[in-house]
């Protein structure tokens, strides 16, 4: 079958974050799609498994190396590149994937791509002091970096994280996954990836996001915590608008540099959250079965 490597959200080639794309010519088994995810061994690697279907859309399934997920922000802006140049011919102005969270709509332009990302779910806030502490304990920083005004909170468009906001970029840099404390966190309190941000200059923020999977490694650019940060900036008012559009720097440490820019609105408690990038088409070839 036909496998595709781009890099997502990058400024260049090598940067960003990569993902393997997939099209097969009959669907390979949920195990065999496992392994193959295992072989390429990229943050997450997604099967193409239709043409486009009646809602115009085409059905995406998207594994990481251990687990598959139900959406994911850079696969879904790659497998829409991919969809447009490939199927589509580079003719359309939208292209939508069918994902197990539902729909997802991408607006292709010559800037770049943009997804529409699902409304967002406001969950569990970690106020007390020893939820403080243990957060600021898996990732190696005093709890006095951690801001008070805002609160350490999980919310999901449709892969969930914890976001926590420190008071400066050092703060942000400094982190480090304490890999016992995280394993301890998944398994008494939530399984969910932690993004930390905090502001770097105007309408800009610097994130960096540690994944839940067994490795705790760090994302280099993630659409869907973004998306996820982003219904949470709307709703604790973060720039005093409601309708915002800043940017993203991400990957910095782990040597990808990531763009991510972010356009957001919520009008009566409905919110419209899009987030968007570049992305680089590295290699194409035939994957052997």
């Amino acid at each position: 079958m036909k496998f595709y490597i781009v890099d997502c959200f990058a400024e260049n080639k090598y940067q960003g974050n990569q993902l393997a794309v997939f099209m097969p010519k009959e669907a390979p088994t949920s195990l065999e799609m496992q392994q193959i995810a295992r072989e390429i061994n990229f943050s997450e690697t997604t099967f193409i498994l239709s043409g486009k279907e009646e809602n115009g859309g085409y059905r995406v399934r998207i594994f990481t190396p251990d687990i598959e997920v139900p959406f994911a922000g850079h696969p879904t802006l790659g497998t829409a590149y991919v969809v447009h140049r490939e199927l589509e011919n580079g003719q359309t102005d939208k292209v939508v994937l069918n994902l197990d969270v539902g729909p997802i709509e991408v607006a292709v332009s010559e800037t770049g791509l943009v997804m529409t990302q699902n409304q967002p779910a406001f969950g569990r806030i970690l106020a007390s002091a020893t939820e403080k502490n243990q957060i600021a304990g898996l990732l190696q920083i005093d709890d006095t970096t951690i801001r008070d005004d805002l609160p350490i909170q999980w919310v999901s468009t449709g892969l969930p994280c914890f976001v926590i906001p420190l008071k400066d970029a050092a703060a942000v840099k400094k982190c480090a996954i304490h890999h016992d404390k995280f394993r301890h966190f998944i398994e008494t309190v939530y399984k969910c990836n932690m993004l930390v941000f905090s502001e770097t200059g105007d309408r800009q923020l610097v994130v960096r996001v540690f994944m839940d999977d067994p490795g705790y490694l760090e994302d280099p650019a993630t659409g869907s915590a973004n998306g996820n940060l982003a219904g949470y900036v709307l709703k604790y008012d973060y720039f005093k608008s409601q309708n915002v559009s800043y940017s993203v720097c991400q990957g910095e440490e782990v040597g990808r540099p990531s763009v991510l820019r972010i356009s957001a609105r919520c009008e009566q408690g409905n919110y419209h959250i899009q987030v968007g990038g570049e992305v680089y088409l590295i290699a194409q070839g035939t994957w052997l079965l």
